[in-house]
């Protein structure tokens, strides 16, 4: 399974970065993992937008879902004619939540380019990925994200703050892709976001293999994240940078 790091700034677009967006390849199946705003162009840099075979979305705040909605224009009016719908999955209602966002009427929404799919907790297959959402402490119904494929396992974090749901689902896993927006030295809203620090040690508690963090966001420094997770992380630990390669 390899992952390519298309989008992993926090809460809106950085100067490096667009929103959070993943993209996973394994057996000639390409999925994403969010496709927040800007992340679209950002992916045309690694593959044709339109061979992405699935998205699935961990919540509908628009830094992780916006750009489904220009990925909807795309397959609609690509000069060839409409291509044919393929699956967004994310929490329930999430076909309207993309209708609105672009305007549409809920009646008809983005039904002729893309197959709905709202979590009940139970797996979900693309290809050879099999998803099992499950949920994470956030402002809004948010899922983590257990993927698996070709024998690996990634757990994505989505957006959360310290969970022992996180802990149980990334058990085994050979990579924790961890949101990191917050810093331990601040006082932080509760039941958000993780700090560096809280990422290393749920990454720890499950024991999986490697963490990348991500999610980061413009007005900390992405080293001092870093820097609390090294300190406390038994494995391999680094920032997310878009255009990273990862071999799972």
């Amino acid at each position: 399974m390899k992952l390519t790091i298309i989008g992993c700034a926090g809460s809106f677009p950085g100067p490096d970065s667009s929103a959070s967006c993943y993209l996973l390849q394994h057996d000639g199946t390409s999925i994403l993992l969010d496709l927040g705003n800007g992340s679209l162009g950002s992916l045309a840099r690694h593959i044709d937008p339109f061979e992405v075979s699935a998205v699935a979305l961990s919540h509908l705040h628009i830094d992780h879902c916006a750009d489904v909605a220009s990925l909807y224009v795309g397959r609609k009016w690509q000069p060839d004619g409409p291509l044919p719908p393929i699956p967004v999955a994310g929490p329930e209602g999430v076909g309207d939540r993309m209708a609105n966002i672009y305007g549409l009427p809920l009646d008809v929404g983005m039904k002729e380019q893309f197959d709905f799919i709202d979590y009940d907790h139970a797996p979900v297959e693309f290809g050879p990925f099999m998803i099992t959402p499950f949920l994470v402490n956030h402002c809004v119904v948010s899922y983590g994200l257990r993927v698996e494929a070709g024998g690996r396992t990634l757990v994505f974090s989505g957006d959360t703050g310290a969970c022992q749901n996180l802990i149980d689902n990334s058990v085994g896993a050979d990579l924790a892709l961890y949101e990191a927006s917050y810093l331990s030295r601040r006082e932080n809203p509760p039941d958000m976001h993780l700090t560096g620090k809280e990422a290393a040690e749920l990454a720890n508690a499950a024991g999986v293999k490697r963490l990348i963090l991500t999610h980061l966001v413009a007005w900390y420094d992405s080293e001092e994240v870093l820097a609390e997770a090294m300190g406390l992380f038994s494995g391999d630990v680094e920032l997310a940078k878009p255009g990273m390669v990862v071999e799972i």
